[in-house]
C-alpha cells in the first residue's frame, strides 16, 4: 500500500512491529518541485507505544490483513471501557490510553462501532464517520444569527469541546465528524 492511501484505523507492519494508523497529516510542498508529505502518527498494538514517521506519497507501506467485527459499548470505568460483539457476545475490554481519540465520541447507544482484529489479537476500534451528540453547555443560542455567522465554543455530552455556529442553543443535538472533531450540522 502506498504512504498517500493510509487512513486512520489502517494497520501496518513496520521493522516486525504491528500498528494502527492514528493520525494522517497532509503536508503540502511550498515549491513546484517539493513532494507532498504524509505525516503518519502510529500506536504500537503490543506496547501502546506512539510513534511517528514522515513518508512521501509513492512511499510503500507494509499493510496487515485483519477483520472489522461490530461491537457495542457495554459499559465504561475508570481507566477501561467494554464492548460486547455483537455476533459472538465475545466482551472485549481496552484500557482508556489505547482508545484516547476515540473516547470523546463514545456514548450510549452509539452503532457502527468495529473492533479491528488481527491474529486474534485486538487492535482498536474504528468509530462511525459522524456521531449524534448533545450540547450540554454552551452561550445562549442568538437569534437572527446566521449559519455563516461567528462560532463559540459549546461542550457536549462526553466533555468534547466543539465549535459550533451562534445559532445553537443548550440541548440541542448536533452532529460532529469523528475524524477531525469538527460541527457539522443539527442532527
Amino acid at each position: 500500500m502506498r504512504a498517500n492511501e493510509l487512513k486512520r484505523g489502517h494497520v501496518v507492519e513496520i521493522d516486525g512491529a504491528t500498528y494502527v494508523v492514528k493520525e494522517v497529516q497532509v503536508k503540502s510542498p511550498s515549491s513546484r518541485s517539493g513532494n507532498t508529505l504524509y505525516k503518519v502518527e502510529y500506536r504500537n498494538v503490543v506496547t501502546k507505544q506512539k510513534f511517528e514517521q514522515t513518508y512521501r506519497g509513492e512511499d510503500l507501506v507494509q499493510e496487515v490483513e485483519f477483520t472489522r467485527r461490530p461491537i457495542q459499548l457495554l459499559y465504561q470505568e475508570s481507566a477501561s471501557c467494554t464492548f460486547m460483539d455483537k455476533e459472538s457476545y465475545e466482551q472485549y475490554t481496552f484500557d482508556n490510553e489505547a482508545i484516547e481519540a476515540e473516547l470523546p465520541y463514545l456514548v450510549d447507544g452509539l452503532d457502527g462501532i468495529y473492533a479491528l482484529v488481527a491474529n486474534e489479537t485486538l487492535l482498536g476500534i474504528e468509530l462511525p464517520a459522524t456521531v449524534e451528540m448533545d450540547i450540554v453547555e454552551c452561550a445562549p443560542g442568538i437569534k437572527g444569527a446566521s449559519a455563516s455567522a461567528r462560532t463559540k465554543p459549546a461542550t457536549l455530552t462526553t466533555g468534547l469541546v466543539v465549535q459550533v455556529p451562534e445559532y445553537l442553543a443548550p440541548g440541542e443535538r448536533i452532529k460532529v465528524n469523528t475524524a477531525t472533531g469538527e460541527f457539522i450540522s443539527r442532527a
